[in-house]
């Protein structure tokens, strides 16, 4: 499977400067990553607190692509010459964010319904674009039929890669994938396609790369942040004798990248709870797993749960529950 592309999926708060940096550290597998989405770029200079995130433009040799989340041509033509300037290679359009208070202001996949501007705003940006431009979207937002009107759309302008998360926006994450949909769309992308949603393990993988085997550029979200060993095992890169001492590692070394980064305020501790809402479904009971990560209230206390689970709990990979 060495010509399979795997892709780290964007999360809000999760897949940080600090996690894609720690992350490639220890694991293999991912060829790309995607930062969460910028917004509100008003200005040619990035606010430091934002700008960290384009700190770097590879992790440990992986590319990183960030993303925009926006409505505003002039807005993502200042996005795409600030990356530019700071030496990324493509940015990627958020047409696929399917929360309510984005959705409702025709933002991520809210703008899905509306084909005309999303033409309007390509007609704008494209000619003008310093980077390769790829779009990350979903079937619909109210539909899974609203992505018919948008190939034409999309088929009009060079774009670099689309990325179709098989799901409508209103669902969020609930839900089956919609294979059926998705299938009817793939022979018609005039862009490179890359599968988006529901693959939590190897089986999965197979299981939708049987059905559309002219793919060979996947996204992984949820279920890489369950168990961070599913890009190297799809791949089939050998493993560590022990995942679970690897894993440990992980977890602290990116437990102590967000105290420094953080200054040692507690709220890195609420940033990995994010994460370990996530991991704890690797494990064999990660309501239990969950539930006690999730009471921790200081550092010492987060410390000596983490020893706990580890010391308690079996980690199953990709077997866990979901």
């Amino acid at each position: 499977m060495n010509d399979i592309q795997l892709y780290l999926a964007p999360f809000q708060g999760i897949t940080s400067n600090v996690y894609r940096e720690i992350y490639t550290q220890h694991f293999d597998g991912i060829d790309k990553l995607f930062t969460a989405f910028f917004s509100s770029i008003h200005k040619w200079k990035i606010p430091p607190a934002k700008s960290i995130e384009l700190a770097q433009t590879h992790h440990h040799g992986v590319r990183v692509i960030p993303q925009i989340l926006s409505k505003d041509a002039d807005e993502m033509l200042r996005f795409a010459q600030i990356c530019a300037d700071k030496g990324f290679e493509e940015i990627n359009w958020n047409l696929g964010c399917p929360f309510p208070r984005v959705a409702h202001k025709k933002r991520g996949s809210g703008m899905l319904p509306y084909p005309e501007m999303v033409q309007e705003i390509l007609d704008r940006l494209m000619p003008c674009m310093p980077v390769k431009f790829s779009i990350k979207c979903r079937l619909g937002y109210e539909s899974p039929e609203e992505i018919q009107a948008l190939l034409p759309v999309f088929a009009q302008f060079p774009l670099s890669e689309l990325i179709v998360h098989a799901r409508i926006g209103k669902q969020l994450y609930k839900g089956p994938v919609d294979l059926t949909t998705f299938e009817k769309i793939a022979d018609k992308v005039a862009s490179p396609l890359i599968y988006n949603g529901d693959i939590f393990s190897p089986d999965e993988f197979l299981s939708i790369q049987q059905r559309f085997q002219q793919i060979n550029r996947w996204m992984l979200g949820r279920g890489l942040l369950t168990n961070p060993f599913l890009p190297a095992t799809i791949k089939g890169i050998p493993l560590p004798e022990e995942p679970k001492i690897l894993i440990r590692k992980f977890v602290d070394d990116l437990y102590f990248a967000y105290r420094h980064k953080m200054n040692d305020r507690l709220q890195s501790i609420n940033v990995m709870k994010e994460m370990w809402s996530y991991l704890a479904l690797s494990f064999d009971n990660p309501t239990k797993v969950f539930g006690k990560i999730k009471k921790c209230k200081s550092f010492d206390t987060y410390e000596d749960t983490v020893n706990l689970v580890f010391e308690k709990y079996q980690w199953m990979g990709s077997g866990g529950k979901r």
